[in-house]
């Protein structure tokens, strides 16, 4: 009797491995589709499920001029996807009674516009205060410095009354940054590292711009190029490596670079309760923000709506959070399945969330009906 109880789970251990491999195999198959379809050079995909990391893989080339394969330890730029770490720095210090993020600004930033006094930390994170922006299509106004560009962007008008609209820009995240910074007593940097990285052990996570040496970072391509006169981004046909800065005060919005694994990690330990202390917050970074008429606002598309620096894909069935960057790296949580995709590629333009959602449709057959 013994001996076939062995055998009996022997079979359902070879059949759940063999369900495991077909699975995996179609999710590789998938993923290879869509980087040759799109011409993407190389990625990284990590997949989570109920909180564990069920499959890693690095697919395709990092460096294409010295033929250098993606590994997992490549290290990847995640542009925007920074605003997540800053969304969950302020639920720290709210949950510290540093600050409250229906505080209005004037609270914590002085010599500011008297129409911007009213605008709520809330707002600055859903980008719905309606402010002007710092940055245009050459980089930041004025193109002297952020200072010169933050004393240039007060005298500019709102672009909306605040609430109104969604208007997705830097400014918003300059003056978080500059909040957490009073709030904290410490730079933003050393502020998230050490309530957040540290605590879930990411080690290879930087911020810092395209040009930086970092150890296995791979360049970021693209096959636009921006008219030197009109700035308008333009296709072509060959691919160009692009290099970006981005500015110290602003490292809240943008400029970080890691590997998909390490995001794992975060986002593990955000779900764990490592980095939140109460669940309910999790869920007020995640709610989607609605503007003064009751409607939601977002990216358009898939990214529909848009709540305390995480992009949302509001929905019926399957609703999901999904931060993006850089048009080239997303993560997308389906928090009602217990589903986690990052897919990190190094291709602008990529649309990396929605080969996400087609992968996730592997697991969640029914999703985007």
């Amino acid at each position: 009797m013994r001996i076939k109880i062995y055998i009996l789970l022997i079979v359902i251990f070879s059949g759940n491995l063999v369900l495991s491999q077909n699975k995996k195999k179609e999710i590789i198959n998938c993923l290879k589709k869509e980087m040759e379809e799109k011409k993407i050079p190389g990625c990284q995909l990590v997949v989570l499920k109920d909180n564990k990391i069920l499959l890693s893989e690095a697919v395709g080339v990092a460096n294409i001029a010295f033929s250098i394969p993606v590994k997992t330890n490549t290290i990847f730029s995640i542009n925007s996807i920074s605003k997540v770490f800053t969304s969950v720095a302020i639920m720290q210090l709210q949950e510290q009674n540093k600050l409250n993020i229906n505080d209005r600004i004037s609270q914590y930033i002085d010599s500011i516009p008297e129409n911007w006094k009213k605008i709520t930390i809330k707002q600055l994170m859903s980008h719905t205060s309606g402010l002007p922006d710092i940055e245009d299509e050459k980089g930041l106004i004025g193109d002297k410095g952020q200072d010169s560009a933050w004393l240039m962007v007060k005298k500019l008008p709102l672009q909306s009354e605040v609430g109104e609209k969604f208007n997705y820009n830097a400014t918003n995240y300059y003056i978080l940054q500059r909040i957490i910074e009073k709030c904290s007593a410490v730079g933003f940097e050393k502020f998230v590292r050490k309530n957040q990285f540290d605590v879930v052990g990411m080690k290879e996570i930087y911020y810092g711009n395209s040009y930086d040496v970092i150890q296995n970072k791979c360049p970021t391509y693209s096959y636009y190029h921006q008219d030197k006169i009109t700035y308008e981004n333009i296709k072509g046909t060959k691919l160009k490596e692009t290099y970006e800065e981005f500015p110290s005060k602003m490292i809240t919005d943008a400029g970080a670079f890691t590997t998909a694994e390490e995001m794992a990690k975060w986002i593990m330990g955000l779900q764990s309760g490592k980095l939140l202390k109460k669940n309910e917050d999790i869920d007020i970074i995640w709610e989607p923000v609605k503007l003064n008429n009751g409607s939601y606002d977002g990216f358009g598309g898939l990214l529909n709506a848009y709540a305390l620096g995480w992009p949302v894909i509001t929905r019926q069935n399957h609703p999901a959070v999904a931060p993006i960057g850089g048009g080239r790296a997303a993560f997308i949580i389906y928090p009602k399945d217990n589903l986690t995709i990052i897919l990190f590629t190094n291709l602008t333009g990529s649309s990396p969330e929605e080969i996400i959602e087609k992968i996730a449709k592997l697991y969640i057959p029914d999703i985007g009906d």
